[in-house]
């Protein structure tokens, strides 16, 4: 069996995500000039990297950056003590910001819950392969799967396995209308948790199986949005055919045809495609690799029974998941769609086929993952997590439920992806020039002290100087502290470290340290409070800081910076922050 090896990361264990195929590269830090990459094969053009294997233009033709981490310790009043269930019975009011929605999204009601238990898997487990790559015999029959679904919604329209039944799910689970089962009032979500993987991979597994169901194919997989390899960097063809049932009129015309998504989407797209597939890749490599130092920066804050909602995002969902959302849905605000449907509100994602693929990908990045030989731990072993519940209509249109426990292991669900090569396991930004650091010395001067301008509000670009925890090369992070938004509005802010420049679009370079960012939401209160750290160690590797006692922190204020106050910016040492308890 093959596997996936490189220098920077290897993979725990031969995966069969790599059945087909081998991708070998190193990634030696040998720096001729910023266009040029080390591989396996010898030195290479960086723009081929980026242009990416088979090309971008060869390819079939909710925001925040994985840096960013919100603390997700709990104070030990506040530690799990139970799992958190929904309460079913009890649907209510669908939101969208804070506003109640004129929507009906709680599924038909039903009194027989039955304990749902994998079948056995199949010998030759279904293959989910990336959208960009599909032949025209798999096409018709997808097509055929959704419109047989859709076709039920004027069929049957209380029929759990239609196609606004199933958006429908995403709606309850993620919107307001299911509470927690014995906590009246406090809602059940599924988004800023440990619960946003399983969740979803529950979802897309029955949406999937109800699909082949209707065309009488139990080997039927999903495809997969490939947007983390340049080659599937737009929006997949098979969706954007306006005569499909694959296709959605509710989404950014300009992100059409042959747009380059932006996985750190901001309101402002850089102009040069390269530039966009370099941030992707630099993205990619900081949420699935340098930014994660333990299992709950990646999976998500626990969320358990009588916790509040949102606990914290971890880097997968708060990044290119997030961002995906962002960029496909409407930007036209006309009361229709004043919430950015449909992709980008969570009540109204699932009304877009596109979803599905989107987060084929998302779980894809899960499986991934786990497969890194880094030292991160990848289970959570805490029974509040594993026998967390969820209740989905399967495929003979069953109220079934489900545990966390089941949906760990993929191929146990009988299914597995097609190796497409990872670009992003190795990609590095270009070391910082000594002339660079020149420039931002002598800039120090005119760069207040931290404590001497905070609070501020982001109305602007600001620059400060931040003392270090220790003098020299150490292992440090930087917190952002007491950050308050208005949480109905996207938010959205950029942080550098000991960046000269003027010019902050492109992310492919040493001194970007992170993003904060969030996805208009739900709360009690208009205004939220938060904290970040933003992990220093592989930015310190490519920028000279051994004599330093500071460094310069700009922060750049990207969506609605006058409603961003910072409260507090400081240098601590990195600690190994401990998750034993899950």
């Amino acid at each position: 069996m093959a596997s996936l090896q490189a220098s920077c990361i290897l993979f725990a264990k031969p995966s069969k995500l790599f059945t087909y195929h081998s991708f070998q590269v190193s990634c030696n830090a040998k720096k001729a000039s910023s266009q040029d990459v080390e591989t396996s094969q010898g030195r290479i053009d960086r723009r081929n990297v980026l242009i990416g294997l088979g090309g971008l233009y060869g390819a079939s033709n909710l925001v925040s950056n994985p840096l960013a981490y919100a603390d997700t310790v709990k104070s030990e009043s506040e530690k799990c003590t139970d799992p958190v269930k929904p309460d079913f019975k009890n649907c209510g009011t669908a939101y969208a910001e804070n506003d109640p929605l004129n929507i009906n999204c709680c599924p038909p009601d039903s009194d027989n819950i039955i304990d749902y238990e994998l079948p056995r898997p199949p010998q030759r487990l279904r293959v989910r392969q990336p959208a960009h790559m599909v032949g025209k015999e798999y096409i018709a029959k997808y097509e055929e799967a959704v419109r047989l679904m859709k076709e039920l919604d004027k069929t049957n329209p209380n029929d759990p396995r239609g196609f606004m039944q199933q958006a429908n799910v995403h709606c309850a689970y993620c919107n307001g209308p299911h509470e927690q089962v014995g906590h009246k009032g406090l809602d059940f979500q599924v988004h800023e948790s440990w619960l946003f993987f399983p969740f979803h991979r529950w979802y897309l597994y029955f949406y999937e199986r109800i699909l082949g169901s209707l065309i009488g194919d139990p080997d039927f997989a999903l495809p997969y949005w490939n947007w983390d390899h340049p080659a599937g960097m737009t929006m997949p063809p098979i969706f954007d055919n306006p005569r499909s049932p694959l296709y959605d009129a509710v989404r950014d015309p300009n992100n059409r045809g042959s747009a380059v998504v932006n996985l750190n989407y901001t309101s402002s797209e850089p102009t040069n495609d390269l530039t966009l597939v370099a941030n992707n890749l630099r993205t990619m490599n900081s949420e699935m690799i340098t930014s994660v130092n333990n299992t709950l920066q990646f999976m998500g804050a626990p969320y358990c029974d009588g916790s509040n909602p949102r606990p914290g995002m971890g880097t997968s969902e708060r990044g290119s998941h997030t961002a995906i959302h962002i960029w496909v849905g409407t930007k036209d605000k006309t009361e229709e769609h004043k919430y950015n449907e449909d992709l980008g509100n969570f009540y109204s994602a699932g009304r877009d086929p596109l979803f599905y693929c989107h987060h084929g990908n998302v779980d894809r990045m899960w499986t991934i993952w786990r497969e890194l030989d880094t030292p991160v731990r990848k289970d959570i072993t805490s029974p509040n997590y594993l026998n967390a519940q969820f209740l989905f209509y399967d495929e003979n249109a069953r109220l079934v439920r489900v545990k966390v426990a089941d949906c760990v292991d993929q191929e146990k669900m009988g299914y597995t992806y097609q190796y497409m090569p990872i670009p992003w396991l190795c990609y590095r930004p270009p070391k910082e020039e000594a002339e660079a650091k020149a420039r931002i010395m002598k800039k120090i001067s005119d760069i207040p002290n931290v404590a001497a301008v905070l609070p501020i509000t982001l109305k602007n670009t600001v620059r400060v100087l931040v003392p270090k925890s220790a003098k020299g090369k150490v292992s440090e992070q930087l917190v952002i502290e007491d950050i308050e938004r208005d949480t109905t509005k996207f938010i959205k802010f950029d942080v550098f470290v000991n960046d000269e420049d003027e010019d902050f679009e492109a992310l492919d370079r040493a001194e970007y340290a992170g993003t904060f960012a969030q996805v208009p939401h739900r709360t009690k209160n208009e205004k939220s409070k938060s904290s970040i750290s933003l992990d220093l160690t592989q930015l310190y590797d490519n920028i000279d800081v051994t004599d330093d006692d500071t460094i310069v922190v700009t922060i750049v204020p990207r969506s609605n910076g006058e409603d961003i106050t910072i409260g507090g910016i400081k240098i601590v040492p990195a600690s190994s922050e401990s998750n034993d308890d899950y």
